[in-house]
C-alpha cells in the first residue's frame, strides 16, 4: 500500500517538473520575440520607476508631482522602441528638462509684459503663456537636435507650478529624467542588446550534433553540422550508424573498439597516430593509426569482412571531419528497430546532442515518415537538402515569414556556417507595398539582435517565385519546417520547401523541438 502510494506521488511530481519545464520553455521561446520582450519590460520597468520616483518626491516636499504624466510618457516612450529615434537617454533628459525651462521662460516673459493671466480656476493658465511656453519647446528642441515629445508636456505642466518654485520644478524633472535614463542605459546595453546571448537558445545551444549516416548525402550533411557544431567551443559531432541487426551492430562496435586499441597502442609505442577519442555507452571511437588495416584485414567471413569495412567508412569519415573542420567527432553505431526516427532521438539524448542534423529524404514528394517522426521529438531539428554536394557555404539565404525561435535560430545557423566572412541576406515576402514597413521593422528586430552584420530585404511577390529568381545566387537557404501548422492547412498549402525543387542552393529545414 504504501509502495503503491510512493510510486503514485513519485509519478505526480515527475508530470509536475515535466510540466514545469514544458512551461519554461514555452515561455522562454515566447519572450525570444522582441515585441513580446519590449512589451513585458514596459509592464515592469514603467511602474517600478514611476515607484521610486514617487517615493523620493514623498520624501522631498518640493519635488512636484506635476513631473509625473511627462517622465510616465517619456519612459514609455525609451522602452517602446529602444533602437526608435526617441530612445536617446541624452535627448529624453535634454528634453524634458529643456521643457520645463522653457515654461519657466515663458511665464517670466508674460509677466514682464504685463499680459500674465492665470485665468480662472486652481489649474489654469493664459492663453499667451501656453502658446509661448509650446512655441519655445518646439523652437529651442529642434535648434538643438533634443526634439522630444514629452518636453511639450513638461512645458506646459511648468505654467502650473506655484510663483516661485520653477526652480525646483525644472531641478527635479533633471533629477527624475536621470534616474530613468540610467536604468533604462542599463537595461538597454546589459539586456535588449545582449539578448541574443541571454534569452536565445540556439546561440549557447545546439552544439553537440548527431548526424545519422543515412539518406541520399549524409556525408555533405556531416560536414554541415561539424561546421555548426565548430562555431562553438564545447561543440562536438557523432556520427550514427543504424544496421538491422544487433549481433551485427555488437560486431561493429568491437571493430570500432579494436581500431581505437591499436590506435592508443601505438600512441604508446611513440608512433603516429592523431589520438584516440573517447566512445560513449552505445558505441566507441577510435584514432587512425598506422599499420591497423593489416589487423582488420584477416580471412574472415563476407558477413564479418562487410562490417569491418563499415567500422572501417564509419572512422574514416569521423577522421576526416576532424581533420577539415577541426572539430571533436565520435562514432556510434546503434540498431534501427522498427521506427530509426525513435532510434536517433533516443541515441541524442544518450550521446548529450541537443541538435540532430539529417539528410532529407522524401516519398511520393514529400517528407518521409521518418522525417515527420524527427520533427515530433524532443531534440532540435534540420533536414539539409545537399544540391550538388557542397561542404562550403559562404552565401545563405534566410526567408522568414515571422518573428519566431525559429527565425533565430536559422539565423544564428547562418551566422555560424558564414562566418565573419560571409553573407547572410534575410527576406520577407508579402503581399502588398501596405504590409512592406510591418516587414521591415520586423526584420530589423530580428537582426539587431546579434553581433554581425546581415542583409535585409522585402520582396512583393509570393515566396516560390522569389526563390526561383534569386536562391542561385546563394550557397545554401534555411527554411522553417512549418510544423505549428494544421494538417488541412499545410494539405491546402504544402510547405514551401516541398513546393520548391528546382532551386541550385541546399536546402537545410528547421524545427525546433
Amino acid at each position: 500500500m504504501l509502495g503503491s502510494l510512493g510510486d503514485w506521488l513519485y509519478a505526480a511530481v515527475a508530470r509536475l517538473r515535466r510540466l514545469e519545464r514544458r512551461e519554461a520553455r514555452a515561455f522562454r521561446r515566447w519572450i525570444e520575440q522582441t515585441s513580446n520582450l519590449v512589451h513585458l519590460s514596459i509592464l515592469v520597468f514603467v511602474p517600478l520607476l514611476i515607484a521610486l520616483v514617487t517615493a523620493l518626491s514623498n520624501s522631498v516636499p518640493r519635488f512636484s508631482f506635476l513631473l509625473f504624466p511627462p517622465l510616465a510618457s517619456g519612459t514609455y516612450t525609451l522602452f517602446a522602441d529602444p533602437e526608435g529615434k526617441y530612445a536617446s537617454p541624452t535627448r529624453f533628459v535634454a528634453g524634458l528638462t529643456t521643457g520645463a525651462l522653457c515654461g519657466w521662460a515663458a511665464l517670466v516673459l508674460a509677466t514682464a509684459l504685463g499680459v500674465a493671466d492665470g485665468g480662472p480656476g486652481v489649474f489654469s493658465v493664459g492663453a499667451f503663456e501656453a502658446a509661448v511656453a509650446v512655441f519655445l519647446a518646439g523652437l529651442v528642441t529642434w535648434a538643438l537636435d533634443i526634439e522630444e515629445p514629452s518636453a511639450y508636456a513638461t512645458a506646459l505642466l511648468g505654467l502650473l507650478v506655484p510663483t516661485g518654485s520653477q526652480f525646483e520644478f525644472t531641478l527635479s524633472i533633471l533629477l527624475a529624467s536621470s534616474i530613468v535614463a540610467l536604468v533604462f542605459t542599463v537595461w538597454r546595453e546589459r539586456f535588449y542588446e545582449r539578448r541574443a546571448r541571454i534569452l536565445y537558445e540556439s546561440t549557447h545551444g545546439d552544439d553537440h550534433v548527431l548526424v545519422p549516416m543515412r539518406g541520399e548525402n549524409p556525408d555533405a550533411t556531416a560536414i554541415l553540422g561539424a561546421r555548426l557544431a565548430a562555431a562553438h567551443d564545447a561543440g562536438k559531432v557523432v556520427l550514427l550508424d543504424m544496421v538491422d541487426d544487433e549481433a551485427v551492430a555488437r560486431a561493429e562496435r568491437d571493430r570500432i573498439d579494436d581500431r581505437r586499441r591499436v590506435a592508443e597502442r601505438v600512441t604508446a609505442d611513440g608512433g603516429t597516430t592523431d589520438g584516440g577519442r573517447s566512445g560513449d555507452a552505445t558505441g566507441g571511437r577510435s584514432g587512425d593509426a598506422t599499420g591497423e588495416r593489416s589487423e582488420d584485414a584477416t580471412a574472415e567471413s563476407t558477413g564479418d569482412r562487410a562490417v569491418a569495412e563499415a567500422a572501417t567508412t564509419l572512422e574514416d569519415r569521423a577522421d576526416e571531419i576532424e581533420r577539415r573542420v577541426g572539430v571533436p567527432c565520435q562514432v556510434v553505431v546503434a540498431v534501427g528497430g522498427r521506427s530509426p526516427a525513435a532510434t536517433v532521438l533516443k541515441t541524442a539524448h544518450e550521446t548529450n546532442c541537443d541538435l540532430v542534423a539529417a539528410a532529407y529524404e522524401q516519398r511520393h514528394g514529400a517528407l518521409s515518415p521518418y522525417v515527420r517522426d524527427l520533427f515530433r521529438g524532443d531534440v532540435d531539428v534540420i533536414v539539409h537538402r545537399s544540391a550538388a554536394g557542397r561542404t562550403r557555404w559562404k552565401r545563405v539565404l534566410v526567408p522568414v515569414r515571422r518573428a519566431s525561435d525559429v527565425a533565430h535560430s536559422m539565423l544564428d545557423f547562418a551566422a555560424r556556417l558564414t562566418g565573419r566572412s560571409g553573407r547572410v541576406s534575410v527576406c520577407s515576402c508579402v503581399s502588398g507595398e501596405r504590409e512592406r514597413r510591418r516587414a521591415e521593422a520586423m526584420l530589423a528586430d530580428l537582426v539587431e539582435a546579434f553581433d554581425r552584420g546581415f542583409e535585409t530585404r522585402v520582396a512583393t511577390q509570393s515566396i516560390e517565385r522569389y526563390l526561383a529568381e534569386n536562391a542561385d545566387q546563394f550557397d545554401m537557404v534555411f527554411m522553417g519546417a512549418s510544423t505549428d501548422r494544421s494538417a488541412a492547412s499545410r494539405l491546402v498549402s504544402p510547405p514551401t520547401f516541398e513546393r520548391i525543387q528546382d532551386v541550385d542552393a541546399d536546402v537545410t529545414i528547421v524545427d525546433r523541438s
